[in-house]
């Protein structure tokens, strides 16, 4: 007969890792069962491991598999086998999945200042993580203990990766990062940080660079690291210079123009919170007796003085007003924040104009404190001609840029990609077989992204980590971003059109409904992944064709396209500090303020003064590095590697894929064909980078560019 499966017993004392196997001597050809897996010791596990095969069919009606029904059994086993019981703590080399509150973030037992809140829970909603059974913590029994660097975060076996080729993946240089430079940086600039007196001190860091010294001699040269941390780890002593950041390369002053701020916020690291002004007066949801009047303080008055002869009414009817509002995910946490030390913010609006010669303009920012009995404490701000007015706009927008980068990273990035993307992956393994078509359509999507999102609640957004000590609101960070998904994420508002992918295995709607695997992997992501969100009333149903595919357009896209346009290009925008400060020191100057005084002797040096610390912006210049940065073996949207070319024997199907391939480079030089029209204003012109997030390839490091299949870092 025909194999369906192979067991595989491995009795050498150590684990090896599977790519396939192929059995020959069949007249219509090989077999193939793709493995890529890691295979443990039957010293740690005495159960064996089973790989099917590729060759397995389903019927489309019933969703069954055509070989006998021990194979059906098999496979209920082995899904069995990678659920878990949900007891214990993890080991290293076992392959299960289970989900987990957010409780590992703080470390309460080394120091109570890093307590964290639990996230997950009618308090605080966030979605589900990848669950390690570690203990409590001895002085909150709620938080589970942590597991600090160098050590590693349990994920299950087949989501690890360095192991296999440690010299080539970007998550081994974001360790690498953790353990070994962002400490040498603490310990040469901690004892003297200061501030950015001029501008010329930023340029030094690419001129001159930081004279650091490692004491870690025996990480290898091998590994592909971004060029600042390669420098820095190929020698005990090193001025460690930084890549000057594309923004910059072709025009250094471009940062300062209004245009190219407003250009940024379309084509720069965050073009997702931009909207069309619909309503006016812009008008706030929070609570008046806590947050105030509701009413925004930008005026009709205020906005067509900056419309070139232009109604309100006019400019909102033709689409040439548009807003960034910031304003209500933030002023709640406005008050706590700024009683941290060296934290001053604000909630902001922008409001921007497209104007007839195809520019984007801002025309107002409002910034927002929360307010007193007295006083509303909203100011709006828009560009002057004078020389303070001018200061005082760079620093509004230096504001608002800072709130753009708390989103991005805490909700647009994190939350959204990262944090929404491990729950689907999670009931993806515990639900659905390998030899399921849906599994196979996932899995190149699903690549790493355990990993990735551990080693970031080890090192990143856990207490204490990069975020809480680089971006503007500190211990508040992850509060924040549950706040905004309780309030902001809706599951199918997360994708583009639906367009990505097509019915192949389901031949009616009856196929999905009675698919029992698919509809049990589809309960599990709504009750048990994202279980604070269950009952709202926007959650798709799966009963046709059609839901099936706008559920996986969306779980594709946020894996591919969307993180990809929000990552990618981190580096390239924000390491500039001024460009894309992640947090500010100081509110603006009031005239009636000792501060005003020195603002109008030395404005350059309130400016600088109000930017991240010398330390807190090589800290995160040197992230943003490693995160923007692609490995040589990296896979991308509409490739496939070696190791998976027999991932479906199908032909209908890979033909469908090569289409889909195909149609990417021609996006590709559709991409490249619009950066060279003049007349599209937004993405060429003297000195301004053509916008290349979204094309599909890319070569290894920082490029600005490549769509990755997944989340791989």
């Amino acid at each position: 007969g025909r194999p369906g499966a192979i067991c595989i017993t491995n009795l050498h004392k150590k684990e090896f890792y599977l790519v396939e196997i192929v059995v020959h001597g069949f007249n219509d050809g090989p077999f193939f069962f793709p493995a890529n897996t890691w295979i443990h010791t039957r010293n740690d596990n005495p159960q064996s491991r089973i790989i099917f095969s590729n060759q397995v069919r389903w019927k489309a009606s019933i969703f069954t598999i055509t070989n006998p029904r021990w194979l059906k059994n098999i496979r209920q086993d082995v899904l069995l086998s990678l659920r878990g019981n949900g007891k214990g703590e993890r080991k290293k080399f076992e392959m299960i999945y289970d989900y987990a509150l957010y409780n590992d973030l703080g470390n309460p037992d080394t120091d109570p200042d890093l307590a964290r809140p639990v996230l997950g829970g009618s308090k605080r909603p966030y979605p589900r993580r990848c669950r390690t059974g570690r203990p409590p913590t001895k002085s909150d029994p709620s938080a589970e203990s942590r597991v600090e660097k160098p050590h590693p975060v349990y994920v299950p076996r087949d989501e690890t990766f360095e192991e296999i080729k440690q010299n080539s993946f970007s998550a081994g240089a974001l360790k690498a990062l953790f353990h070994n430079l962002i400490p040498a940086l603490m310990a040469a600039l901690s004892s003297s940080d200061s501030q950015f007196e001029c501008f010329s001190d930023i340029d030094r860091l690419y001129k001159d660079g930081l004279l650091i010294k490692s004491e870690e001699q025996t990480v290898t040269q091998k590994l592909l690291l971004p060029t600042v941390l390669g420098n820095f780890l190929s020698m005990g002593e090193k001025l460690m210079k930084y890549d000057i950041p594309s923004i910059i390369s072709r025009d250094r002053f471009s940062w300062l123009r209004d245009n190219e701020f407003a250009r940024q916020i379309l084509a720069g690291v965050n073009p997702v919170d931009i909207q069309r002004l619909r309503e006016f007066p812009i008008r706030s949801k929070l609570d008046p007796e806590t947050y105030g009047s509701p009413e925004s303080a930008i005026t009709k008055e205020c906005l067509e003085h900056e419309l070139n002869g232009m109604s309100l009414q006019e400019a909102m009817d033709n689409d040439r007003l548009f807003i960034i509002d910031y304003h209500d995910i933030l002023l709640p946490y406005v008050k706590k924040i700024n009683s941290l030390k060296g934290r001053k913010m604000y909630a902001s609006r922008t409001v921007l104009f497209h104007t007839r010669s195809g520019i984007l303009r801002p025309i107002a920012i409002e910034l927002s404190l929360p307010p007193t009995p007295s006083a509303s404490r909203k100011r709006v701000y828009t560009h002057g001609h004078d020389a303070t007015t001018n200061w005082i706009w760079k620093l509004a927008k230096a504001h608002a840029c800072t709130n753009d980068a708390g989103v991005h990273q805490l909700v647009n990035h994190w939350l959204r990609t990262h944090a929404a993307m491990e729950p689907y992956i999670i009931a993806t393994h515990r639900q659905l077989s390998s030899m399921h078509p849906i599994f196979v359509l996932l899995h190149p999507h699903m690549r790493y992204t355990l990993e990735i999102n551990a080693l970031a609640r080890q090192s990143l957004i856990n207490g204490g980590g990069i975020i809480e000590n680089c971006f503007s609101p500190g211990k508040y960070s992850m509060e924040l971003s549950s706040a905004a998904y309780k309030s902001l994420w809706r599951f199918d508002m997360e994708a583009l059109p639906a367009d990505l992918i097509r019915s192949r295995y389901y031949s009616d709607d009856s196929s999905v409904t009675s698919d029992v695997e698919l509809q049990a992997w589809w309960d599990e992501i709504k009750n048990e992944g994202h279980p604070d969100k269950r009952n709202e009333p926007w959650w798709p149903n799966l009963n046709t064709k059609e839901d099936l595919i706008r559920i996986l357009t969306i779980m594709v896209w946020t894996a591919s396209g969307q993180h990809a346009a929000i990552n990618f290009g981190q580096y390239p925008f924000g390491g500039y500090m001024p460009n894309r400060p992640t947090l500010m020191k100081k509110l603006i100057p009031q005239e009636d303020e000792p501060e005003y005084e020195k603002f109008l002797l030395n404005p350059q040096y309130m400016f600088l003064s109000s930017l991240p610390s010398q330390l807190q912006a090589t800290q995160i210049m040197a992230v943003q590095d490693a995160l923007s940065t692609h490995s040589p073996d990296e896979e991308y949207l509409g490739q496939v590697i070696e190791s998976h070319a027999h991932w479906t024997n199908d032909r209908h199907i890979a033909s469908c894929f090569e289409k889909f391939s195909a149609r990417l480079e021609d996006i590709e030089e559709i991409i490249n064909r619009r950066n060279k029209d003049f007349y599209l204003k937004n993405r060429s012109g003297a000195g301004v980078p053509p916008y290349e997030l979204l094309l599909p390839s890319s070569g290894p490091g920082v490029t600005g560019r490549g769509i990755p299949n997944s989340i791989s870092i």
